[in-house]
């Protein structure tokens, strides 16, 4: 029986691993298949109050997907530009910066020139030089990441119209492959409550998102920024990333800000402003909003992010916490999962004295 189960346990953890490698080489397909299915589910109240309304799931379908992808392309076109022009402009930005921030640069360089004479000290006579590898330039790494967002963008949008106008087709191939009645309700109730309820959390989040966006860009235009509107949409995606998405927005924006005002304090208005409406919106507005019933632990939340950045990179990262809020409302509906929503979840309840006593007995 024990080796059974050892064999049993490390057939399982086989199978974990072999889920990660798949992941991890098959990148280019799986990311736009788990995002048009998140795309799906955050659609989905949508495309069903449009189905109470008398309108066909296929046209609800196109309708809001075709409005997303518009969106996307807006956004995309307004702020190719922009970047474009950044990206040319990169060695003058950054003399820019090194000129307002003399003190603390004159201070690295020094550190980096030390290093460089320690390692020149060390290293052997008539020992082999580096090759340096010629990296593509920035033309060529401009097309070949437009032509891999833009492959994914088109993915993701056609198979969450698939998925809308489906309507409840999979609801049903899924309850005929159940044999009993009672598994049959079960499994019918716990689709629904998975997707009511990943839905809802993925749509609210969306809005939240997007609001803190306009809020930044105005903020941020208020102060007399260029191009406030891409800080705006920067905010709106980083903020999918708990906790260091707003780090990171910050520090963009207070480096473009050195580069725009002369003074110094009030360049700092502009990433401390950031950090403020970012902090409201986590503390108090996605709290009250979301409820506590989907909330995750920090552990869980930074530990999925650094997961999935490390699998897929930003886009991972950005698609770790939605993913991670469908696995946690998946192991809530099923049985045999429950033990890993209890983990995941940021609720406690505390030892009773007769748990304590026993606890420290043993």
């Amino acid at each position: 029986m024990d080796d059974l189960t050892s064999i049993r346990r490390s057939l399982q953890l086989l199978c974990l691993i072999s889920i990660f490698v798949t992941a991890y080489f098959a990148k280019d397909l799986v990311l736009p298949v788990l995002m048009g299915v998140l795309l799906a589910l955050t659609l989905s109240p949508l495309a069903r109050t449009m189905g109470r309304m008398g309108i066909p799931s296929t046209v609800s379908a196109v309708l809001l997907v075709g409005m997303t992808g518009f969106a996307a392309l807006i956004v995309i076109g307004g702020s190719a530009g922009t970047v474009a022009l950044w990206s040319d402009e990169l060695p003058q930005m950054r003399n820019q910066i090194q000129a307002k921030l003399a003190g603390v640069t004159d201070t690295v360089e020094t550190v980096r020139r030390a290093t460089e004479e320690v390692e020149k000290i060390s290293k052997p006579e008539g020992s082999p030089e580096e090759v340096v590898v010629k990296q593509p330039g920035l033309i060529d790494n401009a097309m070949s990441t437009g032509v891999k967002i833009g492959g994914t963008l088109a993915v993701t949008l056609i198979l969450a119209m698939f998925l809308l106008a489906s309507g409840n087709m999979f609801y049903v191939k899924l309850v005929q492959s159940f044999q009993t009645l009672t598994g049959k309700k079960r499994a019918l109730a716990a689709v629904y409550d998975v997707e009511q309820r990943v839905s809802r959390y993925l749509l609210t989040i969306t809005i939240i998102n997007a609001c803190l966006g306009v809020c930044v860009g105005s903020f941020l235009w208020v102060l007399g920024l260029p191009a406030a509107h891409i800080f705006g949409v920067a905010a709106f995606l980083l903020n999918f990333l708990p906790y260091i998405g707003g780090v990171i927005g910050a520090v963009i924006v207070g480096a473009y800000a050195l580069i725009t005002f002369d003074s110094v304090g009030y360049a700092l208005l502009a990433p401390l402003g950031y950090q403020i409406l970012t902090g409201v919106e986590g503390q108090v507005v996605t709290p009250w909003l979301v409820g506590k019933r989907l909330e995750l632990n920090t552990v869980a939340v930074f530990l999925t992010v650094v997961l999935w950045g490390w699998l897929w990179g930003i886009p991972g990262a950005l698609i770790a916490v939605p993913f991670l809020v469908v696995f946690k409302v998946v192991c809530e509906n099923v049985t045999a999962l429950q033990i890993f929503s209890n983990f995941l979840d940021n609720r406690t309840e505390p030892l009773n004295d007769d748990m304590t006593e026993e606890t420290r007995a043993t």
